[in-house]
């Protein structure tokens, strides 16, 4: 082995060590104290944790107590019990909705996205089931989410609200679903991710790339690209996915973690 592989393999190993650690630092409980995913975690039915979720994830941008506290007021407008809301509830009396607002997620988005899942739980078996027959197309979470967003957008919205589920076939990064997939589908010990959907193996998950992550991946040299788009999200996974084939977007906790709260 000549010196320069020495040396490839000698920072391999160290940038592993570190995701390691800082991985063990940040899968915590605690995490869930600042993170969006304490609103589905508030619940303990899966079809509320799914859809409280969901909705979470989707308000995921900007600063996260304005993240965390519009995802309550958003859930808390279904009675705090969104799955009964959706099937019991006529969407006559969802005008209640109109003046909420997130950034540019508004009221009439909001209804658009409320029928969108009512659509998925009537007549296409939940999220789960339209995540993972996506999936099964091409065993991939690319074939997954391109499926997800034809069958969410079979309801009734405004073509404006369609900017707010990101297109991957159009090469967005899809940060947000993909982080929603990792709390569904990841499980470990730890508590964190709620491990529900079973038929989506953790090994094919994807990072949510966003612009913390990025940055950091790219200090470490674990992405070159330099947009944060699908093939970046393609290139820094597979890099993760050396570290640990079964599980890769533990990481994301330790890229988070060192981008977010030590400004690394």
């Amino acid at each position: 082995m000549d010196s320069s592989t020495s040396d490839t393999t000698d920072l391999h190993k160290d940038v592993k060590s570190l995701l390691d650690l800082k991985f063990a630092t940040f899968n915590r409980t605690a995490f869930i104290e600042t993170d969006p995913i304490q609103v589905p975690a508030l619940f303990t039915t899966k079809e509320n944790i799914e859809i409280a979720g969901f909705l979470a994830a989707t308000l995921a941008w900007g600063q996260r107590p304005t993240i965390i506290r519009n995802a309550l007021k958003l859930i808390a407008l279904t009675d705090n019990n969104p799955v009964e809301f959706l099937l019991r509830t006529d969407e006559n009396e969802w005008d209640s909705f109109l003046n909420f607002k997130h950034r540019t997620f508004n009221g009439t988005d909001c209804i658009g996205f409320l029928k969108g899942l009512k659509n998925i739980y009537l007549n296409h078996g939940g999220l789960e089931q339209v995540f993972t027959d996506g999936f099964r197309k091409e065993e991939t979470i690319f074939s997954a989410l391109k499926h997800f967003r034809k069958i969410f957008f079979e309801a009734a919205h405004e073509h404006r609200s369609e900017k707010h589920v990101s297109d991957v076939e159009k090469g967005a990064s899809a940060k947000r679903l993909n982080m929603y997939l990792r709390w569904m589908v990841r499980s470990d010990s730890a508590g964190v991710d709620f491990g529900l959907w079973k038929q989506i193996p953790s090994s094919a998950l994807m990072l949510p790339l966003d612009v913390h992550t990025g940055n950091v991946a790219r200090k470490l040299g674990l992405l070159t690209r330099t947009q944060n788009d699908w093939k970046a999200v393609e290139e820094v996974t597979a890099r993760l996915r050396d570290f640990d084939p079964h599980d890769p977007v533990k990481y994301d906790f330790a890229l988070f973690g060192l981008g977010v709260f030590e400004k690394f």
